[in-house]
């Protein structure tokens, strides 16, 4: 496993940690790659029944790695696509493991951090964290990440928050669904623990029934999923390299308010 995961088993947990704590735990390849790859380990492993994701440090994840996106806002738009599809890759592996799934919120989310959230079945944050979805403060939008967020908030809460790009606290976070519960930062591994001991009374196969029920029931399949993967990496392939995102990237990278944010 490369040295920006971590992956340990206790209880028959698995316990999966972004560990670039010194990047706030922001994503690039490398990390996507192995992600991936930790969850399908998971899945394949008969011992584990639960995975618990967080993140190492302060931070559970801040999204995007800066030289990731320096990258990308150099990049042609089918290489683009190509990466924004990888990351939707991530996002449906997690949303549609068979096995119950913790986010373990300890700091920051943002971005594909907030979409981290929103594909785990149970998410519990400390409440020191904060959130936000501020693509469009640089000519984005949160398009492979959308459904899962969609689907935890609700469109009436996404219209708002992909369109201020406001962050917003654990409490906010809570009352509009996208956390499950909010407790003291001392409190946060007990509370992750006591989530673990309930699901270690159900049955394992019940209880994947019963995930892929209620998936099924709100309308979402791996299939249509990533039949709506494909249109959203195609879209933010489209909005990265048109002039609107250009400049946002490239004011965010040159740390400066883009052509729209100035004032008059």
């Amino acid at each position: 496993m490369p040295d920006c995961l971590e992956v340990t088993v206790q209880r028959r947990a698995a316990r999966v940690s972004l560990n670039r704590p010194e990047l706030h735990n922001a994503f690039d390849d490398t990390l996507i790659t192995a992600l991936i790859d930790a969850l399908s380990d998971a899945e394949r492993d008969p011992d584990i029944r639960a995975v618990v994701l967080t993140g190492s440090g302060p931070s559970f994840s801040a999204g995007a790695d800066m030289n990731w996106m320096r990258a990308m806002a150099r990049a042609s738009e089918a290489d683009n696509r190509a990466d924004a599809t990888r990351l939707a890759l991530l996002m449906r592996t997690l949303n549609f493991l068979s096995k119950p799934t913790i986010a373990r919120v300890n700091g920051a989310a943002f971005g594909g951090g907030v979409g981290l959230v929103a594909c785990c079945d149970i998410a519990i944050a400390a409440d020191s964290a904060t959130f936000g979805l501020s693509e469009v403060k640089l000519g984005l939008v949160p398009a492979v990440i959308s459904p899962y967020v969609v689907g935890a908030i609700g469109p009436r809460q996404a219209r708002r928050l992909f369109s201020t790009g406001e962050t917003f606290d654990a409490r906010e976070a809570v009352r509009i669904g996208l956390v499950h519960r909010v407790v003291p930062t001392a409190q946060l591994d007990a509370e992750v623990s006591r989530q673990l001991d309930l699901l270690a009374k159900g049955a394992p196969v019940a209880q994947r029934e019963a995930k892929m029920l209620a998936l099924r029931m709100s309308g979402a399949t791996a299939a249509s999923a990533e039949t709506l993967d494909a249109l959203n990496a195609a879209l933010i392939a489209r909005l990265r390299v048109s002039p609107e995102g250009q400049e946002g990237l490239g004011a965010f990278l040159d740390k400066r308010p883009p052509r729209w944010a100035e004032e008059d």
